[in-house]
C-alpha cells in the first residue's frame, strides 16, 4: 500500500521498520558470505551461526544489535593545516560532500588518464572549493595498482588540508597508507584519513574487503561500508526490495567492523545504489530511482542511530544540461534526506570519470541547496519593520539605506558561474556557457599558488615510505 511521506524519498516509520524487518530475517536465515576464516571464527566468539562449508556466518537480531551498540552515532572527519574538524551523523547532523574515485578525467569533452599533474590540480582545486570538504584518490595512470593508494596520498597530503581519502586498489599498498596516515595524524586525536569498501551483491564480504577491515582496525580511522545493489541485476528490481537486501548488507558490515575494533566510527552507506537499465544494460546511478533509494537509506540508517553516506551520480558523458539537472535532483534531496556524507562532486559517466569544470558547477549546485537550507530568518532585524512602518518619503533610497548595507551580504548570495547579467553584457562578454565559465573559473581558482600543507618532516617521512615501499613492492 502506497502511504504519503513528508518529502520525496523519505520513509514513513512503518516503512522502515518493514523494511528493517525483512532485512534481520535475510542475516538470520540466509547469511553473509565472510571470505575470511579468523573474523568467521570471531563472530562466532560473538554469538553468529557460522557455515564453514559454505562460509555463511547467519546474525540473530540479538547478536546484531549488540555488535553494533558499539558504533557511535556521529564521526569525525580531521582535518590539517587549521582547519576546523568536520563530524557529523545521526546524532549531531550536518553534511560533509566529496569527490569520489574515477578511472578518467574528462577534458574539453575527450577522456583519458589521469597523470600525476592532473591528481594535483584537482586536489589543489578541491582545497579552493567551499563546499567540498574532502578530497578522495582516483586512478591516476602514472602510479601502478600496487602502489596507488600510498602514492596518491602523499601528493593529497601535501595539496589540500581537507579530510584524505585513500582509494584502496591493492592489499599490498595498505601498511604503507597506514604508515603514511599515523605521519599525518601525529599527536592528533581525529585522524585525517579515512577507509571505506563494498560489499559484493548479493551478500558477500570479499577476502580484499575484509583484510583491509582487519589491517586498519585498532586506530579509530573511520571505516565507510558500501552497499552497491544493482536493481534488476545482482538485487530485486523493486525499490523496496533492492534496499532490503542493501540495509541486510551494510548492517553486516558495519557488525564485522564493530566485532574486530569494538568502537570504531563506522558510516552505513546502504546508498551506493544502481538500477539497471532494461534497454541498454547500464549500470544507472543519476536516475530518479537511485536517488530515491540513496536518500531513504538514510532512514534506514537513523533507525540504527548511524551516521551514513550515499551518492550523488548522473549518466552525462559531458558537462551538460543532464549533468546539472541530475546532479541537482540528487544534492537536494540528500540534504533534504540527511545524509551525512555525500560522495560523487565533480563526477560524471556513471563515476567513471572525473572533470574539474563540472567540480566547480557541483560546487555551486551545493552553496545553492545550502542557502535553501538556510531558509528565511524572521526576527526583529530581518522583518525590517522600521523601514516597511515609515512613510516612503523618510525612509529614502533603499540601495544605499544602512539595513541594506548591514545585510545583503548574508541575504542575497553571489554564484560566480551562474548568469546574473543582461543579454547585452553577456554577448560583450562572448555569450559564454556553464561549461566555459566553469573552465574559467577553474583558471582563475588554480592560478594563484597552492598552500604548502606539509611540513619539511612530514614531507620527507612521506617520501621515505613512499620510496620504501616501492622499491620492496618492485623487488
Amino acid at each position: 500500500m502506497r502511504q504519503a511521506a513528508s518529502a520525496f524519498g523519505a520513509l514513513a516509520a512503518a516503512q522502515v521498520e518493514r523494511i528493517d524487518a525483512l532485512s534481520l530475517q535475510v542475516l538470520e536465515r540466509v547469511g553473509v558470505q565472510v571470505d575470511h576464516a579468523s573474523i568467521r571464527a570471531t563472530l562466532a566468539a560473538r554469538g553468529a551461526r557460522v557455515e564453514e562449508a559454505t562460509q555463511r556466518v547467519h546474525l540473530s537480531e540479538d547478536v546484531l544489535r549488540e555488535l553494533l551498540a558499539d558504533a557511535p552515532a556521529d564521526v569525525a572527519f580531521g582535518c590539517r593545516g587549521g582547519r576546523a574538524t568536520d563530524t557529523v551523523g545521526a546524532r549531531n547532523g550536518g553534511s560533509v560532500r566529496w569527490p569520489g574515485n574515477a578511472l578518467y578525467l574528462l577534458e574539453s569533452d575527450q577522456r583519458r588518464a589521469l597523470t600525476t599533474a592532473d591528481f594535483v590540480r584537482l586536489t589543489r582545486l578541491v582545497d579552493r572549493l567551499d563546499h567540498v570538504h574532502g578530497m578522495v584518490g582516483v586512478s591516476v595512470g602514472d602510479f601502478p595498482p600496487d602502489v596507488r593508494a600510498f602514492c596518491t596520498l602523499r601528493l593529497m597530503a601535501e595539496h589540500t588540508g581537507k579530510h584524505l581519502r585513500p582509494v584502496i586498489t591493492s592489499l599490498s599498498g595498505v601498511d604503507a597508507t597506514l604508515e603514511m596516515a599515523d605521519v599525518l595524524r601525529g599527536h592528533a586525536d581525529t585522524p585525517p584519513v579515512s577507509f571505506g569498501y563494498s560489499v559484493i551483491s548479493p551478500l558477500r564480504w570479499t577476502e580484499t574487503a575484509l583484510h583491509l577491515l582487519e589491517r586498519t582496525s585498532g586506530r579509530g580511522l573511520p571505516f565507510m561500508l558500501n552497499a552497491e545493489p544493482l536493481a534488476g541485476g545482482t538485487s530485486p528490481v523493486t525499490l523496496a526490495g533492492s534496499l532490503a537486501q542493501a540495509h541486510a548488507e551494510t548492517l553486516s558490515g558495519i557488525a564485522i567492523a564493530q566485532a574486530l575494533e569494538p568502537g570504531r566510527p563506522c558510516l552505513y552507506n546502504a546508498g551506493f545504489a544502481h538500477t539497471l537499465d532494461m534497454k541498454s544494460a547500464v549500470a544507472l546511478g543519476g536516475s530518479p530511482e537511485v536517488v530515491l533509494m540513496a536518500t531513504a537509506s538514510a532512514d534506514l540508517a537513523r533507525r540504527w542511530n548511524l551516521p551514513c553516506s550515499s551518492w550523488v551520480s548522473t549518466e552525462a558523458m559531458t558537462e551538460d544540461a543532464q549533468a546539472a539537472t541530475e546532479k541537482s535532483m540528487g544534492l537536494l534531496m540528500h540534504a533534504q534526506a540527511g545524509v551525512n556524507l555525500i560522495w560523487g562532486m565533480g563526477q560524471l559517466e556513471s563515476q567513471m570519470s572525473i572533470s574539474l569544470e563540472q567540480l566547480v558547477i557541483d560546487d555551486e549546485i551545493a552553496a545553492q541547496v545550502d542557502r535553501l537550507q538556510h531558509g528565511i530568518v524572521i526576527d526583529d532585524e530581518h522583518l525590517a519593520a522600521e523601514i516597511l512602518l515609515a512613510h516612503p518619503e523618510e525612509r529614502g533610497q533603499l540601495l544605499g539605506h544602512d539595513h541594506t548595507l548591514r545585510w545583503f551580504r548574508q541575504e542575497l548570495g553571489e554564484l560566480p558561474l551562474a548568469n546574473r547579467t543582461q543579454r547585452e553584457r553577456w554577448e560583450a562578454a562572448g555569450a559564454p556557457n556553464l561549461r566555459q565559465r566553469a573552465a574559467d573559473r577553474v583558471a582563475e581558482l588554480l592560478r594563484e599558488p597552492g598552500t604548502p600543507y606539509l611540513s619539511e618532516h612530514e614531507a620527507a617521512e612521506l617520501l621515505r615510505i613512499e620510496q620504501c615501499w616501492r622499491r620492496q613492492l618492485d623487488a
